[in-house]
């Protein structure tokens, strides 16, 4: 039942975006910035509305350790579908992710995801690869904050999968900061829901302290992003699981 109340919403919203998908695609080439706005609110309605139907109570630590007024890579672990709608609603402003290129042929939804200003990426095309790091920097250098989960699949597991650090160069390539963040329980609103669950489940997103990593020589960075996983792990580690 809950897996059919997530996707029915899911599809709802997105026959609801599809028409205003237009207006908003026309106006992202005059303003950008007004179209991203545009999107995250309407996006961010349907996904409050999807969180207190899956009867998910959001907890949410370290935001004032997000840099105002400037643009961010977002990094964090991946355990479910809903840590999207969990970022999404809790960062406070627009940002698009990067989505493994699949997503593009999701009827609707890809719609959706290109007006909040999400990439697809190709991790078995080098080539295409390099363009959508690109494309990202680009979009950290006008103001547009991204998301991205280095683990690239879901892990329900109390490790991590390995991070893979090709989707940091944003971050080098746009001189933005990167701000470490960790979600716990977001899978038991989904993937791992016990069946005839209804009382309210606690789920938890903290951010870190931004990590600049132009500030540090290109050896001293890389040291750098080896540490991001053991600053997302020992975050985890003080959340009620």
């Amino acid at each position: 039942m809950r897996t059919f109340i997530a996707f029915f919403i899911l599809f709802l919203s997105s026959f609801v975006i599809t028409p205003y998908y237009w207006y908003l695609k026309a106006l992202s080439k005059k303003d950008p910035d007004a179209a991203w706005e545009k999107a995250y609110r309407l996006v961010r309605g349907f996904f409050f509305l999807e969180l207190k139907l899956m009867k998910a109570k959001v907890t949410v630590r370290g935001h004032e350790n997000i840099p105002e007024d400037i643009a961010c890579l977002f990094v964090g672990n991946h355990r479910s579908y809903f840590d999207i709608l969990i970022t999404h609603n809790t960062i406070g402003r627009p940002v698009g992710y990067i989505a493994k290129s699949e997503m593009k042929k999701a009827p609707l939804i890809r719609l959706y995801m290109k007006a909040i200003g999400c990439l697809f990426l190709d991790r078995d095309n080098i080539r295409q690869g390099l363009e959508t790091i690109n494309q990202g920097a680009e979009l950290l250098k006008q103001g547009h904050s991204m998301v991205l989960f280095p683990e690239g699949h879901r892990s329900h597991e109390d490790t991590f999968l390995p991070f893979k650090e090709g989707g940091y160069k944003m971050a080098d390539k746009s001189g933005c900061p990167i701000i470490p963040f960790a979600v716990s329980r977001t899978d038991i609103l989904l993937e791992r829901a016990p069946k005839g669950l209804r009382k309210w489940q606690e789920v938890f997103i903290e951010f870190g302290e931004p990590i600049y990593p132009n500030d540090y020589p290109i050896k001293e960075r890389k040291a750098k992003y080896k540490e991001i996983p053991d600053i997302i792990a020992g975050m985890r580690k003080t959340h009620k699981i």
